[in-house]
């Protein structure tokens, strides 16, 4: 396995709301954005790319998306992003021109290469509803780009789950056409990873046969309520993103995904001594 893999940072869920504004009236989403924008221009070696899987902004309006352009500039890494629920696709069209869209309206879904990798980003986003979905054109343009080649591996990122994590308010909201994703992925074995949001919660299942997960939050999680004994509920819990590590090799190579928490900590301290002994 090579020692430098090509490093996708994957962020999510940043909900900014407009300068001054908490979250739920508890939750500083900016001060969050920002440890996290530090965090990853911080992090080494240097992550080839950072996608940014919906709900960029909280309400939305124009102020929260120029309030995240701000945030967002001092970020040192290339970026692309979908939108999610809580997005509108005209004022994120608008904020972020210059991002490659497959199309001059509508979904806003783009495809990035990265040395030999892929990246696809699918607008599951439905206007005004919480849910996901994604559209016939979305369905057409995803298998046929993934049928522009056999040998690349891809990498297909977006904001709605395709499947139960098992917290019942967020699992109604979920991808519902999950079935569809499905059978496009399954004739396009090139697909090596599939990247969620949503849920503000790190969770890894397999769907289609494929590893499939979904990115924590800089923020605040979903409260992990596996038996519907609360309300649809907040937890500000540690922040974290995920950086999926693709290693070339063998058929379409290997992804690795890590949870990379946001925040200070002790370390890294040496386990070996100057004299190579386990101190």
């Amino acid at each position: 396995m090579p020692s430098k893999p090509i490093l996708i940072a994957q962020i999510s869920d940043l909900h900014i709301k407009p300068r001054g504004a908490l979250a739920y009236g508890r939750v500083d989403t900016a001060k969050a954005l920002e440890r996290c924008v530090a965090a990853l221009n911080e992090f080494q070696p240097r992550p080839d790319l950072v996608v940014i899987s919906g709900d960029l902004a909280d309400t939305p309006t124009g102020e929260e998306y120029a309030y995240l352009k701000r945030l967002l500039a001092p970020l040192q890494l290339p970026f692309i992003g979908i939108p999610g629920n809580h997005d509108s696709r005209e004022l994120m069209r608008a904020a972020f021109p210059d991002q490659p869209y497959a199309a001059a309206s509508g979904a806003l879904n783009q495809t990035r290469s990265v040395a030999g990798l892929e990246v696809i980003l699918l607008d599951s986003s439905v206007p005004g509803k919480p849910h996901g979905e994604l559209e016939a054109p979305t369905l057409q343009w995803l298998d046929a780009t993934l049928g522009l080649s056999s040998e690349r591996p891809a990498l297909l990122f977006l904001h709605h789950p395709p499947f139960q994590a098992g917290i019942w308010h967020m699992d109604r909201q979920n991808l519902l056409n999950a079935g569809e994703l499905a059978a496009i992925v399954g004739k396009h074995p090139r697909v090596r990873l599939i990247a969620a949001g949503h849920v503000h919660r790190a969770t890894l299942t397999s769907f289609a046969g494929v590893v499939t997960t979904i990115c924590p939050a800089p923020n605040h999680a979903v409260d992990l309520d596996l038996g519907e004994l609360r309300e649809p509920s907040f937890k500000v819990e540690p922040p974290a993103f995920h950086l999926h590590a693709w290693f070339p090799g063998d058929g379409f190579g290997q992804v690795v995904t890590h949870t990379v928490p946001i925040g200070e900590f002790d370390g890294p301290h040496p386990f070996f001594g100057p004299d190579g002994k386990l101190l």
